[in-house]
C-alpha cells in the first residue's frame, strides 16, 4: 500500500492493511478448512493469546513515526526469514496437537506475536507461522491454515482500533479483499502441493520474507537520505 499504491499516510496504510488482511485471511481460512490443514485447538488457544496483544501493539503502534515502523518491521522480517530457512528441512509432526504440556509455550508465542502484528498493523502470518512450529512442532502446511485464524482476530482487533482514529481507506480496503480472495484460493493450492516436497514451502516462505524485507530497507534508506 505505501510502496505500490502510495498511499501518502503510513498509519493510514496499517489499519487498511489490517482490514483487508483480517478479511482475506477469514476467506482463506474456509479453503485451508475444507483441506483439512487447520489444528483448530491450536489456532484457538494462539488467537486467544495473540488478540489481547494485538490490542496492545496496536495502541503503540499509533504513536510511534510511522517510517521507523517501516524500518523495524523489514528487520523483524530477516530475522524470521533467517530463523525459517535455517530450519526448512524440518518437517514436524503431523500429528502435534496443543494440550497441557505445550500450553505455556503456544500462549506465550501467540501472546508476543500478537503484539508485533498490532504494533506494525500486519495480520501477522510471518510471524505466527513459525510461532506455531516453534511452539507445537507442527509442519508448516498446518500452521500456515492453523495461522489464518489468528490472522483473521489479530486484524480485526487491529482494523477497529486504527477504524477508531479514522485511519482506514474503505475504497481501497475493498479493492485489497477482492483480489485476496482470488489470490488466497490459488494460494492455499500451492501450499499443499508444494508441502508434499521435502523443504520446499518452507523455503519458499522464507524467500518471500527475505524479498520483500530488503525491499522495505532499500526503500526506507533511500527516503532517509534523498
Amino acid at each position: 500500500m505505501v510502496y505500490v499504491v502510495g498511499v501518502p499516510t503510513i498509519h493510514t496504510a496499517i489499519g487498511t492493511s489490517a482490514f483487508a488482511v483480517a478479511t482475506n485471511a477469514f476467506t482463506n481460512m474456509l479453503s485451508h478448512a475444507r483441506l483439512g490443514t487447520i489444528k483448530w485447538r491450536c489456532a484457538g488457544m494462539y488467537s486467544i493469546a495473540g488478540g489481547a496483544g494485538a490490542f496492545l501493539g496496536s495502541i503503540l503502534g499509533k504513536i510511534v513515526d510511522g517510517e521507523n515502523l517501516l524500518l523495524l518491521f523489514a528487520l523483524v522480517m530477516l530475522i524470521v526469514g533467517g530463523l525459517m530457512f535455517k530450519g526448512r528441512h524440518h518437517g514436524g509432526d503431523p500429528d502435534a496437537q496443543c494440550d497441557r504440556r505445550n500450553a505455556g509455550k503456544v500462549l506465550t508465542s501467540g501472546g508476543v506475536t500478537g503484539v508485533f502484528s498490532g504494533f506494525f498493523g500486519i495480520g501477522g502470518g510471518f510471524l505466527i507461522v513459525p510461532g506455531l512450529i516453534a511452539s507445537t512442532n507442527m509442519p508448516i502446511v498446518n500452521a500456515i491454515g492453523s495461522s489464518l485464524v489468528a490472522i483473521t482476530a489479530f486484524g480485526i482487533i487491529t482494523a477497529l482500533n486504527y477504524a477508531r482514529s479514522d485511519l482506514i481507506d474503505w475504497p481501497l480496503a475493498i479493492v485489497f479483499v477482492t483480489g485476496g480472495i482470488v489470490g488466497g484460493i490459488a494460494g492455499s493450492l500451492i501450499a499443499k502441493h508444494l508441502a508434499t516436497r521435502k523443504a520446499a514451502l518452507n523455503t519458499f516462505f522464507a524467500i518471500i520474507i527475505f524479498l520483500v524485507a530488503i525491499y522495505m530497507i532499500y526503500h526506507g534508506l533511500r527516503a532517509s537520505f534523498l
